[in-house]
């Protein structure tokens, strides 16, 4: 018995579990092997949890095929309890075969072990084995019998004839008797490769006689591998290194698609802010409220809208003001304007702020005006076609304070007596004009290229009485 635990502990392979030595202290006499952190090759095909594609499951049989060639080699010679609970799987997903050899060691529990064993244990077992326990002469055949068992259970990913409507007594009655048609495990043609499927029936083949050595076994599992070594490692390896290969193009590929987002997003929050504020907020810096001695604000609204919501939908309505924002938007564009506020009908523009630009500022707000009179002129209201919109509009020019309000929804509005004095321009001007104050009137002078019409004396308050002008 010692010299058998000796041999057994001198076999050093790859896909075999080496032993460490044996424990006899009674009552507690135990093997002692080295510990696979996977558990055994049934614990992990029943585990769902592990995605396993046919590259791994061919490794799998590979290691099992390898390892068991090997213990053919040796002095031990066989197995003779091959099944897929003593198949064990290390940290590195290497299978390795264990509790082979020791049979003198184990034969005085041989018995307890046979009383406690279920039926079902015995599914790996050769037919010949089941016929007799005397006479193991062909013990090595038996294991590929076990062996064709176990390449069910990794292409089905199931325990043993889990497609049988028998119970596991009248399975082993079918499987001793040898009655023909063989009673073998049944597997869906499309649960593995042809060639795969092949292998196995010539494993579980009645005649010991016409089943294949394990030698025949790796060079026909080389060849369904079209000629190469089935290992997870290299698998692994090779995966590692068409990532690393690839891994430039990937970084490029994902920073182009972070650049895009990052783009729209910028994109989105210029619409919202001036581009100067919108990069010190995304700077994180904080942004405070500035004065500035000379704006001019555009100010529009359209004459009796009240009137045009009355006998429009909720929707139309939604179009109407869709449209004629949109148009504001697109004349907006080409000119060094900014949009401060629009309310339903009302349409509120600034330009010298937040960037200061002279007294081009009065020029870019009177030629915006221009534009958008001839355009209004010709604007259609889809669900009235037959009615023309009204509208009136004032600009000023003079000081004021700008700055960001809000945290959560941060806006950039503008504040002092310049809105107010705009607001009542527009409400004391005539439709389809433009109603200007003296002041811009001056700065528009200056710029030259620009006709105005005196209109006469206006009260406006925070001006008092003044004359006012309408741009031609």
């Amino acid at each position: 018995m010692k010299a058998e635990i000796r041999q057994a502990c001198e076999i050093r392979h790859v896909n075999l579990n080496p032993y460490i030595g044996v424990c006899a202290e009674f009552p507690d006499v135990s093997i002692v092997s080295e510990y696979c952190a996977k558990g055994s090759l049934q614990d992990i095909l029943l585990n769902d949890e592990f995605k396993l594609d046919w590259t791994f499951r061919m490794s799998f049989a590979s290691d099992i095929a390898r390892g068991m060639e090997e213990l053919h080699k040796t002095s031990i010679g066989c197995h003779g309890n091959l099944k897929s609970t003593n198949v064990l799987v290390d940290s590195y997903w290497i299978c390795k075969v264990a509790d082979y050899g020791l049979h003198s060691f184990r034969e005085n529990n041989a018995q307890a072990e046979e009383t406690l064993q279920t039926q079902s244990a015995l599914f790996w077992t050769a037919p010949e084995h089941l016929r007799s326990t005397a006479g193991n002469s062909k013990c090595g055949l038996g294991d590929v019998y076990s062996y064709g068992i176990m390449l069910q259970e990794i292409a089905l990913r199931e325990k043993p004839f889990s497609t049988s409507l028998l119970g596991p007594k009248e399975i082993l009655f079918y499987v001793r008797k040898g009655i023909i048609p063989h009673c073998r495990p049944q597997v869906p043609p499309d649960s593995a490769p042809g060639p795969y499927m092949d292998l196995m029936k010539m494993c579980w083949d009645e005649s010991p006689a016409r089943r294949p050595t394990f030698c025949g076994i790796l060079k026909i599992l080389k060849r369904i591998n079209n000629g190469k070594t089935v290992s997870v490692i290299d698998n692994m390896l090779s995966m590692m290194e068409k990532y690393t290969n690839n891994l430039e193009a990937i970084v490029n590929e994902r920073t182009r698609q972070l650049q895009s987002e990052k783009n729209k997003t910028d994109e989105l929050l210029h619409k919202m802010l001036p581009r100067s504020i919108a990069d010190h907020l995304k700077a994180g810096l904080e942004v405070k409220a500035e004065h500035y001695d000379s704006v001019t604000i555009f100010y529009s609204d359209i004459v009796e809208f009240s009137n045009i919501t009355s006998l429009s939908s909720p929707i139309q309505v939604i179009n109407l003001l869709n449209d004629l924002h949109s148009l504001y938007d697109t004349v907006m564009t080409r000119y060094d304007v900014y949009k401060v506020e629009t309310s339903s009908d009302s349409y509120l523009v600034v330009s010298g702020l937040p960037e200061r630009n002279g007294n081009k500022h009065a020029g870019e707000i009177a030629s915006m005006s221009l534009r958008l009179v001839a355009y209004l002129k010709q604007f259609k209201i889809s669900h009235m076609p037959e009615r023309t919109l009204q509208f009136r509009i004032g600009i000023h020019t003079g000081p004021c304070v700008a700055g960001v309000v809000g945290l959560k929804k941060p806006r950039y509005d503008i504040f002092g007596e310049i809105v107010n004095i705009t607001r009542q321009l527009q409400e004391a001007g005539t439709a389809q004009r433009i109603h200007v104050s003296s002041t811009c009137k001056l700065i528009l002078d200056k710029l030259g290229g620009f006709n105005l019409e005196e209109r006469g004396l206006v009260e406006i308050k925070g001006l008092g009485e003044t004359v006012t002008y309408y741009l031609t």
